[in-house]
């Protein structure tokens, strides 16, 4: 091929002297992330550096010390495009796929772990003290794996280590408590104990109450690392499909959970043990860490060293509850809104999931009780086992419900983002050979480039959706709406009188299940992204604050989901002290007034869902501060849709 020198001199010259100054910036400028993002030119190459302060003079000015972090239109997909493309639903199914193992794990234990404890011999007041367990370890646990694993430099990454020291210290709780008699009687046997005997039986209680709180404490570490990790890693604009994901594999793993407790599963699988509880154990344990496996392994962390050093060392015990006091005053503010929305809301919940079994079991056993009034304990026991077979069954109605909303809600409510339109290649611009960058136009004219792929595609798909979704349906709207559907639901427990009536019920609480799994974490994770995404391309990352870290927010976030269940249990205790009937009687109501109280609670939830804005940012203002606290400024989507239009 003939080839001109007089066009590719210039273009060497200059791209020599490119590499020049920027080797010299180099050795002015020493920047652990600069030093790593972009591959620097060669002498005499023609790729040029994204880097270059004479391309990115946004970073140039951001690694000299410069206070502007704005980003300039037209410079947002060269610095970090890749953290803003679309993911694949492949990438956001493995992303989301620890959640199904979670939640097998949080099913096993809720619906079969009172009747395993009882079983033991433990009392129903010892009971509500264990359940408690797990509000407890919510509103502690989660803050401090959040900022511990927001200020972690492991090389695996922020949220792995988290994620598989708590599967795996859940797996080994499980399987310990599913052992319990089996481990105490065989310890204490070596000592010639009883295994009858009182003492025996009390030491058996006190070591399943010990393995509850760790379990719970384990549970609630791999849960923040599971949720932060997947607003780490999924775009912003895809942050509701990923929690969406996670309804929907959430709702898998219900369904499988509840399923396998309605069969028999040591008929089915006798080599993994003897009871019920010992088989769900066993499986919950694989699922669990299986997942969180292949999670952790398909994709990949970045390496958190890059960041340089944390904000702070990981705080002690009295430094962590300080951090939390001041981050919960910096909350963003659609943060701040969603977890005063949460706290009401999960009031609401708890007395559901704990105790919708029980009142179904109740309408199922009225009328036998009311015509076998002098039953002996061994036949109200029959009577319970069939009714609580008959409540898990509508908690399996429950969940397959839930899915199902969970897998039409996302194509039926509008996006809080749009995702950006595809890359197309566009027509190459007019060579001169003193056009830095270019080919000279002897190479050009020999390869004509590509034709632009055709956007027909991925049009004909935007407006399949558009016509699918319900044009004034937003998130928030949607979320709203199943707050007054929960509480009509819960008011209706007056009028439902058979398991039939209640089956249905329970199947359409479903619905508004299905919301509260996506989107309150759907609504922190866009905010979070949107702002750790912003930062990452202003070069300003590693100026961003503890309290701003998904860690830490999505730790908080659970402590406004965990702190009301503690309130509702003693609610539920008042109630059930002054309301419930003895044990074998009939038309006791105490449980239905607590469903009740949880409706009243879902009203003021609704409330306070109204008061959330429609847009995940702010509008733009000039040194506005942070609605959720004191002296923050913020730059937000709208910034960069009007430097757009300008």
């Amino acid at each position: 091929m003939a080839h001109d020198p007089s066009t590719s001199r210039p273009v060497s010259r200059l791209s020599r002297k490119i590499s020049r100054q920027q080797e010299a910036t180099e050795s002015r400028v020493s920047s652990p992330l600069g030093s790593t993002k972009g591959q620097r030119s060669r002498p005499g190459s023609l790729d040029l550096n994204e880097e270059s302060p004479l391309l990115s003079p946004q970073r140039f000015h951001t690694e000299h010390g410069s206070d502007d972090h704005g980003t300039p239109t037209g410079l947002l997909d060269w610095n970090d495009g890749e953290e803003e493309n679309s993911k694949s639903t492949f990438y956001l199914f493995i992303l989301t796929l620890g959640i199904g193992g979670l939640q097998i794990a949080w099913a096993t234990e809720l619906s079969n772990g009172s009747p395993y404890l009882l079983s033991l011999g433990m009392s129903k007041s010892l009971l509500a003290f264990v359940w408690i367990a797990g509000p407890v370890s919510g509103t502690l646990v989660q803050p401090y794996v959040g900022i511990r694993s927001d200020n972690c430099r492991h090389p695996w990454g922020k949220r792995v280590p988290f994620m598989l020291a708590g599967a795996f210290a859940t797996a080994i709780s499980l399987l310990c408590l599913a052992w319990t008699r089996e481990i105490v009687h065989g310890f204490l046997g070596l000592f010639g104990a009883d295994p009858e005997s009182y003492g025996v039986k009390v030491c058996s209680i006190v070591f399943a109450i010990i393995w509850v709180y760790i379990l719970d404490f384990a549970i609630n570490t791999v849960q923040a690392g599971i949720r932060a990790f997947i607003v780490d890693y999924a775009p912003t604009h895809q942050q509701e499909d990923a929690n969406s994901w996670a309804g929907r594999i959430t709702g898998i793993g219900n369904i499988l959970g509840y399923l396998s407790g309605y069969v028999n599963l040591p008929d089915i699988f006798p080599w993994l043990g003897n009871t019920q509880f010992k088989v769900l154990c066993v499986i919950a344990s694989v699922s669990l860490c299986g997942t969180v496996v292949i999670t952790s392994l398909y994709i990949r962390e970045r390496d958190p060293r890059l960041e340089g050093p944390p904000s702070e060392a990981n705080p002690g015990i009295l430094s962590f509850f300080r951090q939390v006091f001041d981050s919960i005053r910096r909350l963003p503010p659609q943060s701040r809104k969603v977890c005063e929305v949460q706290f009401f809301n999960w009031m609401g919940w708890f007395g559901f999931l704990f105790y919708i079994t029980t009142w179904i079991g109740q309408l199922h056993v009225n009328p036998y009780f009311a015509s076998h009034p002098n039953l002996t304990p061994a036949e109200i026991d029959k009577a319970w086992e069939d009714a609580t077979r008959i409540g898990t069954f509508a908690l399996l109605v429950f969940a397959i419900t839930s899915f199902t909303a969970n897998m039409l809600l996302p194509f039926l409510v509008v996006p809080s983002y749009r995702a950006p339109p595809p890359k197309t290649a566009s027509t190459p611009p007019h060579h001169t050979p003193s056009t830095p960058g270019t080919l000279s136009a002897s190479i050009t004219s020999f390869f004509p480039p590509a034709p632009s792929p055709s956007p027909n595609l991925h049009a004909r798909m935007t407006r399949l959706l558009d016509f699918c979704q319900i044009e004034w349906l937003t998130l928030r709207r949607a979320w709203l709406l199943s707050h007054v559907l929960f509480a009509l639901c819960m008011a209706s427990t007056f009028f439902v009188s058979t398991p039939t009536q209640a089956t249905v019920l329970t199947g359409v609480v479903g619905l508004p299940w299905a919301l509260s799994l996506w989107a309150p974490f759907a609504l922190i994770s866009a905010e979070i992204s949107k702002r750790d995404s912003e930062a990452r391309r202003g070069g300003s990352y590693s100026e961003n604050k503890p309290e701003d870290q998904a860690g830490i927010v999505l730790g908080l976030h659970n402590v406004a989901v965990a702190a009301p269940q503690i309130v509702a249990t003693l609610v539920s205790s008042a109630i059930f002290k002054y309301a419930q009937k003895q044990r074998g009687e009939p038309y006791d109501t105490s449980v239905g007034w607590v469903l009740r109280f949880g409706g009243l609670a879902a009203l003021v939830a609704a409330f306070f869902t109204w008061r959330i804005r429609e847009d995940a940012e702010p509008v733009k203002g000039n040194g506005r501060k942070w609605e959720g606290g004191p002296g923050e400024e913020r730059r937000g989507l709208r910034d960069h849709q009007d430097e757009a239009a300008v």
